[in-house]
């Protein structure tokens, strides 16, 4: 077959869609006016580490996007004040709203003025959109009277008396509450055209569950997967190493809500476990780090001992995949064979050191890596809680559905943790099976095995495979998203030598300053390296000791400010985030956020000072999106259809 006639076979299947002349030249016409629109509003945030408040209310707010539209609408219309009220009305409208009218003396007059301002907000937010894109963010019970309202223009004279009977009679029937609801929602909704998750929703924080909860919900959101999502995706997955890490994290922390409450995992039978084998061992190395009075002595002493005992199985259970892939190249983990019961040291490269805690009632020296009976039917027990819980379940089919190792978008590239580099600078190169891998090869080579270890059928060697490559993802040399040369969890807990507890970073972070390898870096994942930028997490920029996010000139943005309140301390503020709109990139780095309660009585919002990154000359408009380049794509073929209905080479149908 000729590449003439797969054209015209394709042209015939693009006409059953456009049956006719007219049908074409209106999509042409359509199509060619949406690309004249203005870029929409990227919202990016990273490392959200499960402070689910905190990232909730920047959602909400658009990482400032709503207040700047509040200024730009109103300016000194309005004073300070009444836009704070404002902007905390269109953020909480459901607890904001009661608070307001318990104060209002005249109901029916506030009503009517702040519906006004609302639709005025909403005009000049929906103004950047096509109708059909804004009639389909509309809520359902309002849409057609939103719709008129939107596209009214009150001060057309014959149309005033038709504008005002709308809102008065929203007002008389008592569906102003609710309606400005609906403005509020729909404000928060088109401030943002689409959001990026640069990785780690997971872990530390206690709502990662109510994270994914709302994210599951939001119009348009594209994950890059973070060390700390990937952990948690194989152990719903069914891999035991990353079930024991996604434990033992949340007993060191003693971060028990997601796991517990949030998917209804039960940890019964590591506790029987644990009374069973440490239930004389005080477990000093294993005593949860929490701030909180939220555990009595005795609820801590209990987890030290499950901390432990979950600690052993997860050793074992990483030394049995390091042997079974030698290509790891990870033997210098294997340490639990190293240790001397007897002495009670252990030797590592050449050095001996004392253990701080010597007591493996479940360790044979002979077979250190295999598990006991006992040790293996709790995994069982918990590996099914794992597979059973519905909720956990559903939320990482939607990072496997919504993510990946890392984004091509609109010329930026996104990932979170590093493109593996040699010591000398140099992008690093794999050789896997024979065959040559540059950095986007091994990275797209990745992404496929851990897509494989949830998808492939069980009791396969693709889907072991699958899930071996997920425990890699999380704490392997030369994972991407880790992007240490070792995970040091044994030297933590028993090595007193601070020089063992060290974890070598990847070389990336050493390079990730100059220009010419951030320039390379776009390169090779074929971006136009004078034009765009790589956006990355996982390593918290540490402001207070004068470390800036932007790096290499501007090419390398890193958004990892502290968002979880973990790590607030070395870095002295509460998180980056990145707006990207047709104007520029802005990058604001936020204070941190107190509570919903006082958010919400004493309007105080999440003081943002925010950052030009970049400001572009001409307006950023459709057509140089990616979205853009595939409505331009769409356009030839449909011209090309046009001419093949006016040359005779496709008929039109009636």
């Amino acid at each position: 077959m000729s590449i003439k006639e797969q054209d015209l076979r394709y042209l015939r299947l693009l006409a059953t869609q456009y049956p006719t002349i007219r049908a074409a030249s209106t999509e042409i016409i359509n199509l060619s006016a949406i690309l004249e629109l203005p870029k929409g509003t990227e919202h990016f945030i990273s490392d959200i580490h499960g402070e689910d408040e905190a990232f909730l209310h920047v959602l909400r707010n658009g990482s400032g996007s709503v207040r700047r539209k509040i200024e730009d609408v109103f300016q000194s219309e309005l004073t300070e004040r009444e836009k704070r009220t404002l902007a905390t009305l269109i953020y909480y409208p459901e607890k904001k709203l009661p608070m307001i009218l318990k104060c209002t003396d005249d109901p029916d007059e506030w009503f009517k003025i702040t519906l006004f301002r609302l639709i005025r907000l909403c005009r000049v937010i929906s103004s950047k959109y096509t109708r059909s894109y804004v009639r389909k963010a509309l809520p359902f019970d309002f849409a057609y009277i939103i719709e008129e309202l939107l596209h009214e223009q009150e001060s057309i004279a014959n149309r005033q008396e038709y504008y005002k009977s709308i809102i008065e009679t929203i007002i008389q029937t008592d569906r102003a509450d609710a309606f400005i609801m609906a403005l509020a929602n729909l404000v928060q909704r088109l401030s943002i055209s689409h959001l990026h998750v640069i990785g780690d929703v997971y872990d530390r924080g206690p709502g990662a569950h109510i994270i994914m909860d709302r994210l599951m919900e939001y119009h348009s959101v594209d994950f890059q997967w973070g060390n700390h999502d990937i952990v948690w995706m194989g152990a719903a997955a069914g891999s035991g190493a990353c079930i024991t890490n996604v434990i033992r994290i949340s007993l060191r922390y003693a971060n028990m809500e997601t796991l517990e409450n949030g998917y209804a995992v039960s940890l019964l039978p590591l506790a029987s476990l644990a009374m069973e084998l440490y239930g004389s061992d005080p477990c000093e190395r294993f005593w949860p780090k929490s701030e909180s009075d939220r555990y009595s002595s005795n609820e801590l002493q209990l987890m030290a001992r499950m901390h432990k005992a979950i600690t052993i199985i997860q050793l074992k259970l990483e030394g049995q995949i390091i042997k079974r892939r030698p290509h790891y190249q990870m033997n210098d983990r294997l340490l639990l064979g190293k240790i001397d019961p007897e002495e009670g040291t252990i030797t590592i490269d050449g050095l001996t050191y004392p253990l701080l805690d010597n007591h493996f009632p479940t360790v044979d020296p002979d077979h250190p890596y295999e598990l006991t009976d006992l040790e293996k039917t709790v995994l069982q027990k918990i590996r099914l809680s794992f597979a059973n819980s519905e909720r956990l379940q559903k939320h990482v089919r939607f990072l496997y559905s919504k993510g990946s190792m890392y984004q091509a978008y609109n010329g930026n590239l996104l990932f979170h943790g590093c493109i593996p580099m040699n010591p000398d600078g140099t992008l690093r190169h794999y050789v896997l099976d024979g065959k040559d891998h540059s950095p986007r090869e091994f990275m797209d080579r990745l992404e496929r095995l851990a897509r494989q270890g949830y998808f492939a059928d069980e009791l396969t060697e693709n889907r072991q495979l699958g899930l071996d490559t997920l425990w890699y993802l999380w704490s392997g040399a030369h994972s991407p998203l880790f992007g240490k040369e070792k995970m040091a969890t044994f030297e933590r807990y028993f090595i007193a030598d601070k020089q063992t507890h060290v974890e070598e970073m990847n070389p990336y972070y050493q390079y990730r300053t100059r220009q010419k390898v951030i320039e390379e870096i776009l390169t090779e994942f074929g971006l136009d390296p004078e034009k765009g930028h790589v956006l990355n997490g996982h390593v918290p920029v540490k402001v207070k000791k004068g470390e800036s996010p932007l790096k290499a000139g501007g090419k390398l943005i890193v958004i990892d400010g502290g968002f979880a309140k973990a790590y607030q301390s070395q870095t002295g503020i509460a998180g980056y985030t990145l707006i990207y709109n047709s104007y520029g990139m802005l990058l604001a780095s936020h204070e941190p956020f107190e509570s919903v309660q006082k958010a919400v009585e004493q309007e105080i919002d999440i003081h943002s000072e925010m950052r030009v990154v970049e400001h572009n000359r001409r307006r950023i408009r459709v057509k140089d999106t990616d979205s853009g380049k595939m409505l331009q794509q769409k356009i030839d073929e449909l011209q090309e259809l046009l001419q093949a209905y006016r040359s005779g080479l496709i008929k039109e149908k009636a």
